[in-house]
């Protein structure tokens, strides 16, 4: 559904984010995000810049999989699902791709993009631990540690110097400006080090990650202290850019002490099946990349497996609400797969200032950015740049000033706003509906999906309105989205989100 504001002309909106504004449990003992600050140096954009110039030149010069690749699809799922949690202001457009190198490594970018060595899902003993790599890697950049230790290096003319250093360095060259963000090439591809002050940051926020995805935290620690036990003489590659801060283990059970207890995802069918097909994929040792990058081998490989890196990320993910020209959700004319968007069994509290509700825990809340906007509530990969294709959108709307109406006449007045301005056709008459103890309206409207069907034709979707007076003069309304074909997938979920809403 496309998400046209109501005019003032004959309703006027009231939302504002003093009324919803989002918030996880009020519980004192629920962790929350720190605020990562900001580096003196480089701008969001830049980091965004910097990270998409670095992750072009790791598809010329390391074998990445294709993104029809199980593993790749895998490792976006459950990348999607940990920056789900992240608070919008804080979250970055992130991508997730998949190496096929034997070491056990990855490496998130700044501004967002996100590598993973198949050697890191075949040894996580689970998918826990696997979600703890990604959760501390995610934390690095959303603490914006790369462009933190550019401040201090003070380093000039970086963007501009950075494909020809990091092929440079990637062929056996110094690192220069790159190294002095703590961005390597060499031998074992590319890396990024940190510092013990970065790590454990790295370590509270991925902590706080885990948890809210539904993960126990401990499961970080468990992976790096296997790692080590087994290392040997030559640890693994990731063990080397991620130096232990020291007692990891004892410092995350500390953090975690308090917090509200959960039943923790331990594995999924999915790692499972992916784990057992990664052991197939043929992988390579960091030696043979860095001869294969010499040579050209790899920019020829990713081209013919259709491994290609999009500059303009249309696969990112992230928790900032759509825009035209936003990289987040899908492209125009994507189709989405339905396992990116179903609802997990799983629920969690949504506090909307004057509404409460439960929402499943993979579909995030995006607050207003300007008087008018919706809430929604919805899964990533449902949220596109034409608007809301899977999920809920919430808002308000007061009569004019002066008037008098029942609810019955205050509903068709809506209607009438919602067809004229969002492109909605009511698909039935306004039906009596009990919302937390209120009496309201229910109406079923048709519109045009947003996506194509799976065969890239344009598709119907079915928007089922529900407004519930809030006061004499205030209609508080959801409208709750699927395509045509598969709103009654979605409709117990609907159902069981508007059985939870309190006022």
């Amino acid at each position: 559904m496309t998400t046209h504001n109501v005019p003032a002309r004959r309703l006027s909106v009231l939302l504002t984010l003093a009324l919803l504004v989002t918030q996880l449990s009020a519980q004192s003992s629920t962790p929350e995000f720190p605020n990562p600050g900001k580096p003196r140096s480089m701008s969001r954009d830049e980091q965004r810049q910097l990270g998409l110039q670095t992750a072009a030149q790791v598809y010329k010069l390391m074998p990445v999989l294709p993104d029809n690749s199980p593993e790749t699809q895998y490792i976006r799922q459950l990348g999607q699902k940990l920056v789900a949690t992240i608070p919008s202001q804080y979250s970055w457009p992130f991508e997730f791709h998949v190496i096929p190198q034997k070491d056990i490594n990855a490496f998130a970018l700044p501004g967002g993009p996100m590598f993973v060595n198949i050697g890191t899902i075949t040894a996580a003993g689970n998918e826990a631990e696997l979600a703890g790599v990604m959760a501390h890697e995610i934390s690095h950049v959303y603490m914006q540690h790369s462009a933190k230790q550019y401040d201090k290096a003070q380093v000039t003319g970086l963007l501009a110097g950075l494909a020809s250093t990091v092929a440079g360095a990637a062929l056996g060259g110094a690192g220069g400006q790159l190294a002095q963000m703590g961005i390597k090439a060499g031998a074992q591809g590319f890396s990024l080090k940190y510092s013990r002050s970065d790590e454990s940051q790295a370590d509270a926020v991925g902590a706080i990650i885990l948890y809210q995805a539904g993960y126990n935290p401990q499961a970080l620690a468990d992976f790096f202290k296997t790692l080590q036990s087994e290392g040997g003489q030559v640890p693994p590659e990731i063990l080397s850019d991620h130096p232990n801060p020291g007692n990891r283990e004892q410092a995350i059970e500390k953090e975690i002490r308090n917090w509200p207890p959960k039943n923790y995802q331990t594995t999924s069918a999915a790692f499972e099946k992916t784990k057992q097909h990664a052991m197939t994929v043929k992988a390579y040792t960091g030696e043979e990349i860095a001869a294969g990058a010499k040579s050209g081998e790899w920019a020829a490989l990713n081209k013919k497996n259709g491994a290609t890196f999009n500059p303009n990320g249309a696969s990112a993910v992230s928790t900032s609400a759509p825009t035209p020209t936003s990289p987040a959700g899908p492209s125009r004319n994507a189709t989405v797969s339905l396992e990116s968007v179903l609802p997990s069994p799983r629920t969690v509290a949504a506090n909307l200032g004057s509404i409460k509700l439960t929402r499943p825990d993979n579909w995030q809340v995006t607050t207003p950015r300007q008087r008018g906007d919706y809430v929604t509530i919805a899964p990533q990969a449902g949220l596109t740049p034409d608007g809301v294709a899977y999920g809920v959108m919430i808002n308000s709307a007061g009569l004019p000033a002066g008037e008098r109406m029942n609810l019955d006449q205050a509903t068709a007045q809506l209607l009438q706003d919602l067809e004229q301005n969002n492109g909605v056709k009511s698909a039935g008459n306004p039906k009596p509906i009990t919302v937390s103890g209120v009496q309201g309206r229910s109406v079923m409207m048709q519109s045009a999906s947003p996506i194509p069907n799976e065969n890239g034709q344009q598709q119907l979707e079915r928007d089922w309105l529900v407004a519930v007076p809030k006061s004499g003069d205030t209609l508080i309304y959801f409208v709750f989205i699927a395509p045509q074909s598969q709103f009654e997938r979605f409709r117990p979920t609907f159902e069981s989100m508007l059985k939870s809403v309190k006022f």
